[in-house]
């Protein structure tokens, strides 16, 4: 689902309201473990988290003029969603995830490449969401783009 928000704050007051809790916590989770570098903004219509041009002047390869992502989550129809490029981009993050994930949520692990969708909004586990937001700095994220991108 797309909304057409301009802020983090509009964003939520916009999605269904048994939904609005839940995306409050995961934005307040993830901005209380979020690394030193990335801010927070409305990109690709969800709220994300990215590499300003202030640190990455370059910005996104298919689209200079936006900042570099790094991740983001969604209201979808039917979930809400978490799309996290080092889980996509460094196989022990992905493997971390993927052993923790059980460890905290009974439900089962839902996952794209980048993307994990939380069909039950009561079964988020923001612990382990707060762990993977702390998993990468930014420099490293820049590292990891340039590497994939210059190949």
């Amino acid at each position: 689902m797309q909304y057409k928000a301009t802020s983090p704050e509009d964003y939520i007051s916009q999605v269904p309201e048994e939904r609005q809790d839940a995306l409050k916590r995961l934005r307040k989770v993830i901005n209380d473990n979020l690394p030193k570098g990335f801010e927070e903004g409305i990109i690709y219509g969800m709220i994300g988290y990215y590499v300003p041009h202030s640190i990455y002047p370059d910005g996104y390869h298919c689209n200079p003029t936006d900042p570099l992502p790094f991740m983001s989550f969604a209201s979808q129809k039917n979930s809400i969603n978490l799309y996290h490029s080092g889980i996509y981009s460094k196989k022990e993050i992905h493997d971390w995830f993927v052993a923790e994930y059980p460890k905290h949520c009974k439900a089962k692990l839902d996952m794209g490449k980048s993307c994990v969708r939380f069909k039950k909004i009561d079964q988020i586990p923001f612990e382990l969401i707060g762990e993977l937001t702390r998993k990468m700095s930014v420099q490293e994220w820049i590292n990891i783009y340039e590497s994939a991108i210059k190949k």
